[in-house]
């Protein structure tokens, strides 16, 4: 983001949002929707260290929960279709092949070692 961000979802926490933080445009806003990075995190839960960039870029940071837009899942997910079917949407795959990767690849869902939706095909 060579001109910064207008605009950040947040599903991961720690030093993700803390990168995303400091590249914050201003009135940039900051949706906080999870932090898979974070649980099952043994020690104390990381906090972003470099808060004080929502307030010198005036930037708003707001918790989201999924389920309250429960009513509007059908409308959403056809109008999500459309647009992968249009090609607006473009999903990534993260794809392991094997009953023996089971293990390393359910790890990489709170790792975060993965760059897509993981898959894992069994023969």
């Amino acid at each position: 983001c060579p001109k910064g961000i207008d605009v950040y979802f947040d599903n991961v926490g720690g030093p993700i949002l803390d990168a995303a933080l400091s590249k914050l445009r201003f009135n940039a806003r900051v949706v906080i929707c999870g932090a898979i990075s974070q649980y099952n995190n043994k020690k104390d839960i990381v906090a972003p260290k470099n808060y004080l960039s929502l307030l010198v870029n005036r930037a708003t940071m707001q918790g989201m929960v999924v389920l309250d837009y429960a009513n509007e899942y059908q409308e959403a997910g056809l109008q999500m279709g459309m647009w992968m079917m249009e090609g607006k949407i473009k999903s990534r795959e993260d794809i392991y092949e094997g009953l023996e990767n089971f293990y390393e690849t359910f790890l990489r869902l709170f790792n975060g070692n993965k760059k897509g939706k993981l898959v894992l095909k069994i023969k």
